[in-house]
């Protein structure tokens, strides 16, 4: 087996998707993330893709060794178009093979996967309702934006905002749900270290990103500080950058996005050195459908995996989501908060790509907000 062609396609509202074609007629779909460079990523994605026309699909980590070991290895560009290639030929692999990825990388581990919803966008409000719907709707874990902006050092007040919204959930859902809460890589070391101390009385699920993943020195300081488990890992790309916060310790749950990593086996090479260290594992995956389909591969084969992000209904799916690309949609249905494991071959996943095309003609610019703090400095997003 060949391939034969590769093809990239901008999908509204911030998605990338790839497709990989054989001679033999099997086709792989991959994800990539869009972030600030759709046009860079897409013009690497076909830089890349054409070195490896011709291949052997099925030799997976030989194509990921070659597109990695440039000289100027990693970063984010090439991290996600890499991710994206390889999601694509592990599906191809499991079709040719007829079986869900999974079952290739050493079988199930799990009857079910735990997901959580977003709730209160990204700049926080009505989350009760929210959090109400959501348990409602069976689920057992949420997560919500903690604050809006905040500067170096900020007034109180906006603490006790956050404070203030993550207890009206807690006081009126009991335990009913967990509650995880993202800092975003929004608050600075000072006021991550009060925001930290202000929010562990609610005994949230966890706090993401509490600092930027640059200043990771700061995260056993913050550790020191609360009881509260610690995550991160959103921002990093292949097993080297997660070294020093394995051997760091501060930090109890990774959360690696297999649209960035470099894809499926990387995500579960560093899955399973979190595991050495007693460590948990939440994948980051707010994308599209393909990247998810991905990351569930990886969950069901993966004992460490507690909880799995998805996008469906996100504040940031504008005008499409998750389950309008698919043809099976059943295979993102949740059900008392869980998941049930893929099942058709490969990603197990079936896309619709007469509407990914059409929609793909309408082009794709998307960039994260850019926010100010009250002097006009630059805030974190």
């Amino acid at each position: 087996m060949k391939i034969t062609e590769i093809k990239v396609y901008k999908v509204k509202p911030r998605w990338i998707f790839i497709k990989i074609s054989t001679d033999e007629g099997i086709d792989g779909w991959g994800e990539m993330i869009s972030g600030t460079k759709t046009e860079t990523v897409v013009a690497g994605a076909y830089e890349m893709g054409n070195r490896i026309i011709g291949r052997n699909p099925m030799e997976i980590e030989r194509i990921w060794q070659e597109l990695h070991r440039s000289f100027f290895r990693g970063g984010p560009i090439n991290g996600t178009i890499i991710s994206g290639i390889e999601m694509a030929l592990w599906d191809i692999k499991g079709k040719y093979y007829n079986a869900p990825v999974y079952e290739l990388l050493g079988g199930a581990v799990r009857d079910n996967i735990m997901v959580y919803s977003w709730i209160g966008g990204d700049r926080p409000d009505e989350v009760v309702e929210s959090a109400l719907d959501r348990l409602d709707r069976g689920f057992k874990a949420i997560k919500m934006n903690a604050t809006e902006e905040l500067h170096y050092i900020d007034s109180f007040k906006k603490v006790q905002e956050v404070v203030d919204r993550v207890a009206s959930i807690r006081n009126k859902v009991g335990y009913d749900l967990e509650i995880g809460v993202d800092f975003h890589g929004r608050v600075h070391k000072p006021m991550a270290k009060v925001l930290a101390k202000e929010l562990e009385p609610y005994k949230p699920m966890f706090l993401e990103e509490v600092v930027l993943p640059e200043n990771e020195e700061h995260f056993a300081e913050i550790a020191q500080h609360v009881s509260t488990p610690l995550a991160t890992g959103e921002r990093l790309y292949t097993r080297w950058q997660f070294k020093n916060i394995f051997k760091q310790g501060a930090i109890d749950i990774i959360q690696p996005d297999v649209a960035l990593v470099g894809g499926i086996l990387e995500t579960k090479k560093i899955a399973a050195m979190a595991e050495a260290y007693d460590m948990a594992v939440a994948p980051h995956a707010p994308y599209g459908p393909i990247a998810l389909a991905a990351t569930l591969q990886v969950d069901a084969c993966t004992p460490n995996v507690f909880i799995q992000e998805q996008s469906l209904g996100i504040h940031y799916n504008k005008g499409f989501d998750l389950l309008d690309f698919v043809k099976n949609k059943e295979m993102f249905q949740y059900k008392d908060g869980f998941v049930e494991l893929p099942t058709k071959p490969g990603l197990g996943i079936e896309m619709n790509e007469e509407f990914v095309e059409e929609i793909a003609q309408e082009g794709l610019i998307w960039t994260n907000p850019m926010w100010k703090n009250y002097d006009g400095t630059i805030a974190e997003w």
